[in-house]
């Protein structure tokens, strides 16, 4: 070519699987948070988030490493996006006390404690205070909803009904007892394996009741580890623990016969998925016993044969010629 020929650079060529490619996401961005974290993105408190997780409103999902259970980021972007959020989801969480509940429902605090005392309303949570006095927390949604309920009406207002002067002249309380049910649906609703199952009804029965139902210890050890976390950090002897302890064991006759038969049929499935781990064994699983096979019946002779199934068989060897020996006359 001449000298008046230009060359013009060309830009280098990409494939279109290069030109289309999405950004790469961090493995961090895309891995489930703490419940910690998880809290702080959705500008929850500690105790707010837990209440959120324990009614359903944040979702979570099982931790490979077998810690806490996590919420994936997939969860924290439908839980903004719900209308409302963020005033929806801590108004949804907010529990309240005696004073506060009474308000709601626009009664005094001693109608309200003894709804409450009779099992018509259940507490969601509850702490103790610095003189170690058990506070009931209630759902104030679920407080508002009841008022708005005109079949209650009655309870607010004149004389309790006969069967609730009853239950509260015989000093009964069932709040501890609606608690520990609504806890105990929450935990099962997280657990996903059968033992974990089986080791949640196990936490509200007392050691001698489990003693008596999972007589292997090896058992016993399992569901010990698998148990749900304790409420409290306090020291295990401590007064604090005992209380805890106290609230948190059945001690209902119904209730305790109910969880009996529940943690036996749990037991049992769990047992058929898999055994419980023992040291020095490898983990054995359940493999289906072998049905015998019955032994078939002789083929019955046919033919010329037949007659000859009921003949005596000829003796042989010595005992044959013994016989010939006895059979000859004496010399």
């Amino acid at each position: 070519m001449t000298g008046d020929t230009q060359t013009i650079p060309q830009p280098a060529s990409t494939t279109p699987t290069e030109a289309a490619a999405p950004p790469t996401v961090p493995a961090a961005r895309s891995a489930p948070l703490a419940r910690s974290s998880a809290a702080r993105e959705l500008g929850l408190k500690r105790g707010e988030f837990e209440l959120a997780v324990m009614l359903g409103r944040v979702r979570t999902v099982a931790d490979p490493a077998g810690a806490r259970r996590r919420v994936s980021r997939a969860e924290i972007e439908r839980v903004r996006e719900t209308p409302g959020f963020p005033e929806s989801l801590r108004e949804g969480v907010k529990a309240v006390g005696t004073a506060e509940g009474a308000a709601l429902l626009d009664i005094t605090q001693a109608r309200f404690t003894r709804l409450a005392r009779t099992g018509v309303l259940t507490p969601v949570k509850f702490y103790l205070n610095r003189y170690r006095a058990v506070v009931w927390l209630y759902l104030a949604e679920e407080l508002r909803e009841f008022a708005a309920c005109e079949a209650n009406a009655p309870l607010f207002t004149g004389r309790a009904p006969d069967t609730m002067r009853a239950q509260l002249a015989s000093g009964a309380d069932l709040r501890a007892r609606n608690w520990r049910r609504r806890q105990m649906g929450f935990l099962l609703r997280q657990s996903e394996d059968p033992w974990e199952r089986v080791a949640v009804t196990a936490s509200f029965l007392d050691p001698m009741s489990l003693a008596q139902l999972v007589r292997d210890p090896y058992e016993r050890a399992y569901l010990h580890r698998l148990r749900p976390q304790p409420l409290t950090q306090a020291a295990p002897e401590s007064p604090t623990t005992h209380i805890v302890e106290r609230i948190t064991t059945a001690d209902d006759p119904d209730e305790i016969c109910w969880l009996r038969a529940n943690l036996s049929l749990g037991l049992a499935e769990a047992r058929r998925h898999r055994p419980a781990p023992r040291p020095g064994r490898p983990p054995v699983t359940a493999t289906p016993r072998p049905h015998r096979v019955p032994e078939q019946p002789p083929a019955p002779v046919t033919g010329d044969g037949a007659g000859e199934t009921d003949r005596k068989e000829e003796p042989r060897g010595l005992l044959k010629w013994l016989r010939r020996r006895r059979g000859r006359p004496e010399d």
